[in-house]
């Protein structure tokens, strides 16, 4: 059974996790969003569906108010602000904000205190995620460390201990990719596979990747959601309809294998 995964879903997914369609991140609605920013959100080619403001975690236990858009994407009004709608591109799905490349891009897994250093688990997860991107030989190269000290570096990974299911990111600025990444530590019920899809995913946001499935969300058994215009402009050589073997869904199953689909590649090797 499929489920559609924006309001319902943590309730129902909790209580039979097997062959069912996970979302990247908790439950939210758009009770707190105004129409204005709603509209905005349109306007960029985003879904608006759940969108709502909500605290996000830092590494350091503090909070940042920010948009959560799609279940898993973080924005504060700032970045939503700096996008063009002529400058949101498409299938496979990107923003018009990407990273300066070629560059290496340092990650740390974080190991500290607080229930937000990163399980062995999810510790090998990431590991995995770094070796599946540099096998790309695409103009991002990656390097990982663990430790605590993180201001160094381009992208922290670290656990957000909510006991829910997926993960958040954001989207690359200034040339840059988006620096915190979490997993939720309810993905520990998981094996290291499907682990490694979040963080492949997550990871994917933070480099510029979009939901392929944004337009629709069918990967959460979800269809003919508003989502403005598809004003998009084509990747070449990825398909123009769903992928369902892109790890860039929307949602996800329970028995992911963590690897990039074809088109994935495709799209990546072609931004960077």
């Amino acid at each position: 059974m499929i489920l559609a995964c924006a309001g319902i879903f943590f309730v129902s997914c909790e209580k039979d996790e097997l062959d069912q369609s996970i979302e990247e991140s908790a439950v939210i609605t758009h009770d707190e969003v105004s129409q204005d920013v709603l509209e905005k959100i349109a306007s960029l080619h985003f879904n608006p569906e759940g969108a709502k403001m909500e605290k996000l975690l830092m590494p350091d236990g503090t909070f940042e108010k920010s948009y959560f858009i799609e279940g898993d994407i973080a924005m504060t009004a700032e970045q939503m602000n700096e996008m063009s709608p002529e400058n949101v591109q498409s299938k496979q799905y990107r923003t018009y904000n990407l990273v300066y490349s070629p560059r290496t891009i340092n990650v740390i897994g974080f190991t500290g205190g607080g229930g937000q250093g990163l399980t062995t688990k999810q510790r090998t997860a990431l590991q995995w995620t770094i070796d599946n991107y540099n096998a790309l030989n695409i103009g991002l190269r990656f390097t990982l460390t663990f430790g605590t000290n993180y201001d160094p570096y381009d992208i922290v990974v670290y656990q957000n201990p909510n006991g829910q299911v997926g993960g958040v990111a954001g989207f690359p600025s200034g040339g840059n990719p988006y620096k915190y990444v979490q997993i939720y530590s309810g993905m520990e019920k998981y094996d290291n596979n499907t682990n490694e899809h979040v963080l492949t995913h997550e990871i994917g946001h933070s480099v510029g990747l979009r939901h392929t499935d944004w337009f629709s969300r069918q990967s959460c058994g979800q269809s003919g959601e508003s989502a403005g215009s598809d004003g998009a402009v084509h990747i070449p050589g990825t398909p123009t309809g769903y992928d369902s073997n892109s790890i860039m869904l929307a949602c996800f199953g329970s028995s992911e294998d963590g690897e990039f689909g074809y088109y994935d590649r495709v799209a990546l090797n072609y931004l960077y």
